[in-house]
């Protein structure tokens, strides 16, 4: 494994980490969180993230398990805080009422004393910013937890954020958890520029676009029965990926990483990893086999040429933005 400084912080995070969306959270899944996590130990990953909303807490009970054979120390792990945990109209958001009770309720869950990092699960636009922020600060004053960090924020929000940490002299957010891979790719647009230059470092999901960059499905042939595409109450952002030239473009992605020798999720992994402002890519796993092949990405070295034509099968997507 390789590792790589979270943002401007000291924290040093496996190249690949592991996730727990759309994955771990029922009791028939706790066997699988138990191997994929021992085999990610095994492959040298030592960050693992989760949130309070999967599955309502019930993905930081799995991932808090399967973690506890482990020392504390070996592994940084995360959650978030900020979708709807309750039907009360402050059971949301990044009020300081509704951080400081989720984060006392998630670490329960999850059975430690602290998080290595808190995540803002989005921005809250009915909660003050410093409210926030102070907040933050606070819970890492008492320890709970370690650093504060954001998802899926706007360079514009980034910047004011830390426009108010330095006026108020708090502590800095080190990380963003953004969408990225081949077909998402609106943070390299400013979000990548200003937080580096912010010192947020980059945690990003999806890379694999849902699994559609494993290679699995195949334009004009039905959908795997076993796939997370075949079961539509899982999410709907994959449909969006679900079109023929997004899949042809695959295809041809698939082609070139054969010509490589590695596998397309192989190739589509290295390809996120090459930002310098992306300090980890998380992956999802339901088996310890797909962790161990995803992991080899980080001895991929993708030549100029090879990006130049990564380029030119992407450029039939590039009007293409599932989520935005």
């Amino acid at each position: 494994m390789k590792y790589r400084n979270l943002g401007a912080s000291g924290l040093k995070v496996s190249e690949i980490s592991l996730g727990s969306w759309l994955t771990y959270g029922t009791a028939a899944e706790q066997k699988a969180a138990d191997a994929c996590i021992e085999k990610a130990f095994e492959c040298g990953i030592n960050f693992f993230d989760t949130a309070n909303g999967y599955n309502r807490g019930e993905g930081e009970k799995a991932i808090g398990a399967a973690l506890k054979p482990y020392s504390r120390s070996s592994y940084v792990l995360s959650t978030k805080v900020y979708f709807p945990m309750g039907s009360g109209p402050n059971d949301r958001g990044l009020s300081r009422k509704h951080i400081m009770e989720q984060c006392e309720a998630s670490l329960k869950r999850l059975g430690t004393d602290y998080v290595d990092i808190y995540f803002c699960h989005r921005y809250d636009v009915n909660t003050p910013l410093e409210e926030t922020l102070r907040a933050l600060d606070d819970l890492t004053a008492q320890g709970k937890i370690v650093y504060a960090a954001v998802s899926e924020w706007s360079a514009a929000q980034i910047t004011e954020a830390d426009g108010i940490r330095e006026r108020l002299n708090l502590r800095p957010l080190i990380s963003n958890q953004p969408i990225y891979n081949m077909f998402e790719r609106y943070i390299e647009r400013e979000v990548l520029p200003v937080s580096l230059a912010k010192g947020l470092g980059q945690v990003v999901f999806s890379p694999l676009a849902q699994g559609i960059l494993t290679g699995k499905y195949k334009p004009g042939q039905p959908l795997p029965s076993e796939s997370r595409a075949a079961n539509s109450s899982v999410n709907q952002i994959i449909n969006s990926y679900l079109n023929d030239n997004v899949l042809n473009s695959v295809q041809e992605l698939d082609q070139l990483a054969k010509e490589l020798d590695i596998t397309v999720a192989q190739l589509a992994l290295a390809w996120v990893l090459r930002q310098p402002g992306v300090s980890s890519a998380l992956i999802g796993a339901t088996q310890p086999h797909q962790i161990e092949e995803n992991v080899k990405a980080i001895d991929v070295q993708l030549s100029s040429d090879t990006l130049d034509k990564i380029e030119t099968i992407l450029e039939q997507v590039s009007d293409f933005s599932p989520m935005r």
